[in-house]
């Protein structure tokens, strides 16, 4: 994929991130302006994980975000498509090799959102942070993560999303354009992908047309908060009881 494309082809995107995992979390880190840190803060919180429950972070990459639900108690396992990401994870925290074996309490699984390799009712919350844009089919990935979710289960879902501030907005849209692949070019393993990042965000629905998305899925007491003045959105939802 040498210029972004929003086919999203599951073979494409999965082989852009494998190239990008190297330097990832230090690129998301600048991209941010470290507000990736905050935002990863606020997923835990909404995820609100406790010792004996069991959540399913997907597109986890490197597990970076998955380590803030081991840390307040619970059980997770990191689960991607790009076998690159989740190897640069494992080898991050000292483990070797993808045998799906935990490393520091954190279970790594590959795992395609179309089609989870796990059993229903599996999962006390399910969340997903920076990823189900780049999904085929983002309605098809929202009613698997239903399914594999326990009846009164949880969703959470980390995105970026619209600006409310107009004039800020255009700002926002300037950076994307510009100032992101200058740092990817200069940063990143893979600078490419990084055209593709700007142009997802700027393709991708905003606060409340993706709320509809996600009832339509089959989720309920669906409701968002803004992150960052809207840059990044965090969209809770639950399965119902029955």
């Amino acid at each position: 994929m040498t210029r972004a494309s929003l086919d999203k082809q599951p073979h494409e995107v999965a082989s852009m991130f494998d190239r990008t995992a190297r330097r990832y979390d230090l690129m998301n880190d600048l991209m941010s302006l470290g507000q990736d840190r905050f935002w990863r803060k606020a997923t835990a919180a909404a995820v609100d994980a406790g010792p004996g429950e069991l959540v399913l972070d997907l597109g986890a990459g490197t597990g970076t975000s998955t380590e803030a639900f081991t840390a307040l108690g619970a059980r997770a396992i990191a689960s991607d498509f790009s076998l690159g990401m989740l190897r640069t994870g494992v080898e991050r925290l000292g483990g070797s090799g993808l045998s799906g074996g935990g490393v520091n309490g954190l279970t790594f699984v590959a795992g395609d959102a179309l089609r989870l390799p796990f059993a229903d009712d599996s999962f006390d919350a399910v969340t997903i942070s920076f990823a189900i844009r780049n999904v085929n089919d983002t309605e098809q990935a929202l009613r698997e993560m239903l399914r594999v979710t326990k009846p009164g289960g949880r969703l959470v879902v980390c995105e970026f999303s619209r600006p409310v501030v107009k004039s800020f907005d255009f700002v926002y849209s300037r950076y994307l354009v510009s100032m992101i692949p200058v740092m990817a070019r200069m940063v990143s393993s893979n600078p490419d992908s990084y055209e593709y990042l700007a142009e997802s965000i700027k393709a991708w629905p905003g606060q409340a047309e993706f709320a509809r998305v996600i009832q339509r899925a089959g989720w309920r007491k669906v409701a968002w908060r803004n992150l960052s003045l809207g840059i990044v959105a965090l969209h809770r939802a639950c399965k119902p009881a029955s």
